[in-house]
């Protein structure tokens, strides 16, 4: 006996020295509240974010704004008073009355039927209501789910005084039991006689049902009932509704719910029952632990010997507490039961099993210690990377990839540890770049392949994930030499990071304008053949992908040069794939970088496959000039495309034209790009070509330099207005120059932030 009393208390030590100090039991899930004011709001029930409740039937809606102290609704509107994890709520519900003056006569205040109505796992508990009935003209009745049978009271009482309060027996006061399992059930209430005999003291005729508990009949209530009235005056009574986890198949069991690990409610240490509604399933918190069962960890151990609620041993015993019970034992002799019964053992025999057990403890502790703590640390660093693949949106990707046929999956997904070996733990002498989206750095990964690893800042806010996500998914289904291929991800650490091929030589941005001297010196050859790459891989995007893809910022920084220079479009983060059927994008929030944005983009809201001309004209336009396309240096701070424009109607193209362009190229084949990117960046779209035939002219240019009669100087007529800096958002004030012709642009600031325009993220495919 003597060694089982202690084995209990090595276990007891275990429990409370190695394991850490548990807090405050939390309710929901982690960073969700689980308070609306003094009401307790339990997983899976939820407010605020998705991740906080099980599905849209367990969202809630805590209103603090119009009450102090806030009151909790659900999203048909009722109020909750209650929520308990046994299967059930009490909500707020509205009271059918007929009411009616002293002439008989209808009053306005009526509400005569009232639908009680509340989704596919949600049912009226018919144990724990009554269908209520009162007045002394008054005929009501109830139906469940549309079906013809109704059941209901007639009564008729021409004194107040045969009612005795307390008593609902039929006399001014009716009550009769409502079937079991119904979500749906109609109330109406009438009168034969319009009250116009009993007016005086029963003007109107009240049904509705109630928790039964709550409701005690008074002979009041038949002269006015004023309970829980609300803003308008409606009075309204508790109802008691059953809840429960749905069942995945109709008529199924807990057994089969457990199969499923993925959508099984119930967390560690705890069991599953079937629920009262008979619709799903309930989880509770097993023999000896509490807390709630419906979140992973949620059942937490009772201590019982610090409970007195849970604590039976005698005043004479000693309580070890154990995981999910405990012990009682008699100090003095060793000997362990429920009871702590006497069974004296020789002093001697104690004592040596004393020391020798004692011995063993201590020793057995230390490495028990060290065990659980490295089980403890394992098991707390997989549940920090389960939280940040959700936050990072681990599930939104898994979803991407059952809809996407397989494509995703090729995307690999790598642990962090792959990546820190990689990086020389995210060395600061491996960075290639930072900016506004995170870092990127340079690794190499165990097979011996360079990449580069773009570390986000963060995705926490629910649009950045899909928009992080949208890059995953897009990019994972483009095959083109000339887009840089995305290797994978890793979502289990706090930032999300994608793993690209590195492309050695930076972006066309930092060539063009990045040297002290301002001279690009890439030959006309080299520039030109970017430039086809470019539009090659745009009309890839365009027309050849297996669904069509819009770029939507496209400019020279998003386009990397590898060692041998060939160029590589990247960056999809705004990228939106269309389906065939479709001709544009219709978005509430216009992104893109100014100097390349579409203008009539800008102004329609409405993105199309045109869009991306305009803003690869204008890096054509950057190979051709070597100019930035917004610059406060340039003479009267003029963008670059109006100044193109200006320059080609008024014929001095060479003017703006790089020195080094102007020396190597012979001036029809330079005027015949020239035209080109005009009618790239033609102010109507459907007048743009696309980027498959931009790309067709742009190879024949470059293989028969000669032949540039298939476009024609004089096929351009625009005007040309000059548009002056004059803030972000006017888009109308212009004021013109000394072209010929006129151009019409959107404002713009002088500089080359992403745009973001308009309060909502929400894009509409049209």
């Amino acid at each position: 006996m003597g060694s089982l009393w202690l084995l209990d208390i090595f276990l007891s030590l275990l429990i409370h020295i190695c394991l850490p100090a548990t807090s405050a039991l939390s309710m929901a899930q982690p960073g969700c509240n689980d308070t609306c004011g003094n009401i307790s709001v339990p997983y899976p029930f939820g407010m605020g974010n998705t991740n906080c409740y099980r599905d849209s039937g367990f969202q809630v809606i805590c209103n603090d704004t119009f009450y102090d102290p806030p009151k909790l609704f659900n999203m048909a509107n009722q109020e909750i008073l209650d929520i308990s994890l046994q299967g059930q709520q009490r909500i707020l519900n509205y009271v059918s009355r007929d009411c009616y003056n002293s002439q008989g006569d209808s009053t306005c205040e009526n509400r005569r039927e009232y639908d009680y109505l509340y989704n596919n796992t949600f049912t009226i508990s018919d144990t724990e209501n009554k269908f209520t009935v009162l007045g002394c003209d008054t005929e009501a009745y109830f139906s469940t789910n549309g079906t013809v049978s109704k059941s209901g009271c007639i009564m008729s009482c021409l004194n107040e005084q045969i009612s005795i309060n307390g008593s609902c027996d039929g006399i001014g006061c009716c009550q009769t039991s409502i079937p079991k399992g119904f979500g749906y059930i109609s109330i109406a209430v009438s009168s034969n006689n319009n009250h116009t005999l009993v007016h005086d003291f029963n003007p109107c005729g009240y049904a509705f049902i109630v928790d039964y508990n709550w409701y005690n009949f008074s002979t009041s209530d038949i002269l006015n009932f004023t309970h829980n009235i609300d803003e308008t005056g409606y009075p309204r009574v508790p109802v008691v509704v059953d809840w429960a986890i749905a069942w995945e198949k109709s008529n199924s069991s807990c057994k089969e719910a457990m199969k499923n690990q993925t959508s099984y409610a119930c967390g560690s240490n705890s069991v599953c029952n079937d629920s009262k509604n008979g619709l799903g399933y309930i989880c509770s918190c097993s023999q000896g632990y509490h807390g709630n069962p419906n979140l992973q960890d949620g059942c937490q151990d009772i201590d019982e010997c610090t409970d007195p609620n849970y604590n039976y041993c005698p005043g004479s015993c000693s309580c070890v507490n154990l995981l999910g019970t405990y012990n009682c034992f008699y100090p003095h002799d060793y000997r362990r039961d429920n009871l702590c019964s006497i069974d004296p053992i020789p002093v001697k025999t104690v004592n040596v099993a004393f020391f020798i057990g004692g011995g063993l403890v201590l020793s057995s502790l230390l490495f028990g210690c060290l065990w659980l703590f490295k089980v403890l640390k394992k098991r707390k660093k997989n549940k920090l990377k389960k939280k940040f693949f959700q936050e990072n949106g681990g599930f939104l990707l898994q979803q991407q990839i059952s809809s996407e046929n397989g494509n995703i999956e090729k995307t690999k997904l790598f642990s962090d540890e792959e990546l820190k070996k990689a990086t020389d733990n995210y060395n600061e002498n491996r960075i290639l770049g930072q900016g506004g989206q995170g870092t990127v750095y340079k690794g190499m990964l165990l097979d011996g392949r360079i990449v580069a690893i773009k570390k986000s800042k963060g995705v926490h806010d629910q649009g950045q994930i899909e928009q992080f996500i949208n890059e995953i998914a897009l990019l994972s289904q483009i095959n083109h030499r000339n887009v840089v291929k995305l290797f994978g991800c890793c979502l289990e650490t706090e930032v999300p990071m994608l793993v690209y091929e590195f492309i050695s030589n930076g972006t066309l941005f930092s060539h063009i304008h990045g040297n002290s001297t301002g001279e690009f010196s890439f030959t006309w050859d080299s520039r030109l053949r970017i430039a086809i790459e470019v539009a090659q891989a745009l009309a890839y995007l365009h027309s050849a992908a297996s669904i069509p893809i819009y770029h939507r910022d496209i400019k020279s920084s998003n386009i990397l040069l590898d060692d041998r220079f060939i160029a590589k479009v990247s960056d999809f983060g705004i990228s939106r794939s269309v389906s065939t059927d479709k001709t544009h994008l219709t978005v509430t929030l216009v992104q893109g970088t100014f100097g390349y944005l579409d203008p009539e983009y800008f102004q329609s809201s409405q993105f199309t496959d045109k869009s991306d001309v305009y803003s690869f004209a204008v890096v054509l336009l950057e190979l051709l000039t070597g100019r930035k396309p917004i610059s406060s240096t340039r003479s009267e701070e003029k963008s670059l495309v109006t100044e193109f424009i200006c320059s080609m109607d008024e014929n001095r193209l060479f003017e703006i034209l790089d020195a080094q362009v102007v020396e190597e190229v012979k001036k029809e084949e330079l005027e015949a790009i020239a035209i080109i990117a005009k009618r790239c960046l033609d102010m109507n779209g459907k007048k743009r070509p696309t980027m498959r035939e931009v790309a067709a002219k742009l190879e024949g240019l470059r293989a028969s330099p000669s032949e540039t009669l298939f476009v024609q100087r004089n096929e351009e007529h625009e005007d040309c207005i000059i548009t002056e800096s004059i803030g972000l958002w006017d888009t109308s004030s212009v004021s013109t120059t000394s072209c010929t012709t006129s151009w019409t642009s959107v404002a713009i600031p002088l500089d080359d932030r992403p745009l973001l325009h308009n309060s909502s993220s929400q894009i509409i495919d049209s």
